[in-house]
């Protein structure tokens, strides 16, 4: 994937890309990729912490990936639903970011609004690519030539991995940024966020790892056949 220089991250929720692919965005920018993250919504509904502080952490997170843009949309938080208005603002951000790979949510998740995400950039990632959609914002087509899916939930069958062992400590950072969701404080609300979340992912990790042989690696999946040049 490092042959793509321009990378377009998008998730329900800030924190959602960093569960999913904050390794393989660590190894990307180090090697003078570009990747911009875009948050649909505010996640003005969380149970713990709030609008404010969540933009912060995810400031924060961020910059410990070498991640020098980061967009929200403003979607509702619940509310992810297939709407034109929707769709044609991810569609006006695809035109302006023109990445060579877009990462969004595996379908099959927990939370509603992460399969949701995952349709609607679908469908905004092929009207981006239509001459005659037009963009409100004046963007002219662009096609995406790559999407990949991220998982953030759950544990499926990843059509290939990306080896983040020699990057998982700025992994596990980034993650420890969102403290209002992966903490345990006296005031927070019981959710598996804030109960060993964080270890559940790198236990996911460090199995996908042992299937490729490596120590950690990041799972994702691709509806369209991987190209290799030689064996």
């Amino acid at each position: 994937m490092n042959d793509y220089k321009s990378w377009l991250a998008i998730g329900a929720h800030a924190d959602d890309v960093e569960i999913g692919m904050a390794g393989s965005i660590a190894l990307h920018t180090a090697k003078g990729g570009h990747v911009t993250i875009c948050d649909l919504t505010e996640a003005e509904l969380s149970s713990n912490g709030t609008v404010t502080l969540r933009k912060e952490e995810a400031r924060q997170a961020a910059k410990v990936l070498g991640v020098e843009r980061r967009f929200t949309i403003g979607l509702p938080d619940r509310g992810l639903y297939m709407n034109q208005e929707a769709i044609m603002q991810i569609v006006s951000l695809i035109r302006e970011v023109k990445p060579d790979c877009l990462f969004i949510p595996y379908w099959e998740d927990r939370h509603p609004d992460h399969g949701n995400a995952a349709k609607l950039v679908e469908e905004a990632a092929f009207s981006a690519g239509v001459k005659n959609v037009l963009d409100p914002k004046g963007h002219a087509p662009h096609r995406v030539g790559h999407i990949y899916y991220y998982y953030i939930n759950g544990f499926h069958k990843p059509s290939f991995c990306v080896d983040v062992s020699a990057v998982y400590d700025r992994k596990i950072e980034a993650l420890q940024c969102y403290r209002s969701q992966f903490t345990k404080g006296e005031h927070s609300f019981d959710t598996p966020l804030v109960n060993g979340y964080i270890e559940g992912v790198s236990a996911r990790e460090k199995i996908f790892g042992q299937e490729v042989g490596v120590t950690f690696a990041e799972g994702f999946y691709t509806k369209k056949p991987l190209l290799v040049q030689e064996m």
